[in-house]
């Protein structure tokens, strides 16, 4: 197979290998390479061992490929994971079951399901730690009905779910908005008398929030014996979501009143809540509150929900004088807040002002183009929509379709305009085409199941 210099060589290794002080040295080094692997990971720095182990080319120990993968995962460096997965596949170690995990919640953070899968798949058991990585994975990645298929599997193979894992499901309730699979999921976590856990309640609460039910959702920020500023900022957020302005501000002076201290994400829906009620003074006070009062510096949201406020309230040229003032005058979301204001209160010269610095900033992004397309049609600028849609066009830029859903019989229905890709779909459309008519009818008696 081998010949000359080459075979030479080949038959030198072999001596060497069958050498018992040549063994020595490969022992000697292998240990002085986790040594080395552990102090780069203990001294931050992790970029370095990983490259370190590409050059050795030799395996660590099972302890140190733990270390390494748990440091990526801390420093979310998921490219660096991949790395030290690619060496154990071309030097030939066959990870344990422990590091399989692992490295399958390092594929599952990072957003690749489909190797986090095959890990999963060929694990000899499956622990409550693995099942929990892929359905938060799936939930993250907002495949929130796949999360929900994979925890009653779970649930069907015996593995009883912990606080993680009600987290998660009932993120993916609320992602679906489907109250029948979140409340199934809450009278779970009833019966399992897990202990009360502040990220627990504050997804469950915004479930119910998402899923319109806001009863329910004060009913369990009611039932939370510790509270802290995630659960009170999980009600007023709930609120804000759905105008409830009142109950909004009124619970914020609650959680004030009680010692709480309001964070960055309180004060964004305050300042929506007062956007959507048209309570500019209000809006300014909470504005200028965050950092007098607070310590807390504006961010480019609280910006957007300003101008928002403005906007909606008429004040046009308040709102660009804000804009042009703020540090965040490149952020393209506030710049669309004022577009949206403009076309309603129907400044045109604003509106083409706004128009051009808007495009200027998210040329690629679909979401710009839709809504200056709707803006130049409310406008009858008829021209600058043709030039905008060859613009489109030329630059590759497509629009993402809408969906909707409807869920029947805790089973979620996802479909777009158009979409024929049900197998019933000729029945559908027939039906729909008949549904006018039907309701219509005088004698008509809808079918309303009753709980």
């Amino acid at each position: 197979m081998f010949a000359g210099k080459t075979a030479t060589l080949l038959r030198r290794i072999q001596a060497q290998t069958n050498n018992c002080s040549f063994q020595a040295k490969l022992l000697k080094e292998y240990t002085q390479l986790n040594k080395v692997l552990r102090g780069l990971c203990f001294t931050g720095r992790l970029r370095e061992a990983v490259g370190l182990l590409w050059r050795t080319r030799l395996k660590a120990d099972a302890a140190t490929y733990a270390l390494l993968l748990q440091e990526c995962l801390f420093r979310k460096e998921h490219k660096s994971g991949r790395r030290i997965h690619a060496h154990m596949v071309v030097i030939g170690y066959v990870p344990n079951e422990y590091l399989k995990i692992k490295l399958l919640i390092l594929y599952a953070k990072s957003g690749d399901l489909r190797t986090a899968y095959v890990l999963f798949d060929n694990l000899l058991e499956k622990t409550l730690i693995s099942w929990n990585a892929m359905i938060a994975g799936f939930v993250q990645k907002g495949c929130g009905e796949f999360g929900l298929d994979l925890y009653y599997n779970m649930i069907k193979n015996g593995v009883s779910p912990d606080q993680y894992t009600f987290a998660s499901v009932f993120r993916a309730s609320a992602s679906l908005a489907s109250l029948e699979h979140g409340k199934r999921a809450h009278g779970v976590l009833i019966k399992s008398h897990i202990r009360e856990n502040v990220v627990v309640s504050s997804a469950l609460m915004d479930m119910y929030f998402k899923c319109s039910s806001l009863a329910d959702a004060h009913r369990v920020f009611n039932e939370v014996v510790n509270r802290n500023v995630v659960t009170w900022t999980s009600l007023i957020s709930g609120y804000g979501q759905h105008g409830r302005v009142n109950e909004v501000l009124e619970s914020f002076d609650k959680m004030i009143n009680e010692g709480f201290r309001p964070n960055y994400v309180t004060f964004l829906a305050v300042l929506s809540a007062c956007s959507h009620g048209g309570l500019v003074n209000e809006g300014w006070h909470y504005f200028l509150s965050m950092k007098r009062d607070y310590g807390i510096q504006p961010r480019g949201k609280h910006y957007s929900a300003m101008v928002d406020l403005l906007g909606r309230s008429g004040k046009l040229h308040e709102a660009y004088e804000f804009v042009l003032n703020s540090p965040f005058k490149e952020h393209p979301a506030i710049w669309g807040a004022l577009l949206g204001a403009c076309r309603i209160h129907g400044d045109m010269d604003l509106v083409k002002l706004v128009a051009n610095k808007y495009l200027e900033l998210e040329p690629e992004n679909s979401g710009t183009y839709v809504l200056l397309s709707n803006t130049y049609a409310t406008f009858g600028f008829w021209e600058n929509l043709a030039a905008l849609r060859r613009e489109m066009r030329n630059s590759g830029v497509i629009k993402e379709p809408a969906y909707s859903w409807i869920e029947i019989q805790g089973e979620v229905h996802f479909f777009l305009r158009g979409d024929v890709s049900h197998r019933c779909s000729a029945e559908i459309y027939e039906l729909i085409k008949l549904m006018p008519s039907i309701l219509k009818d005088p004698d008509y008696v809808p079918d309303i199941i009753s709980s």
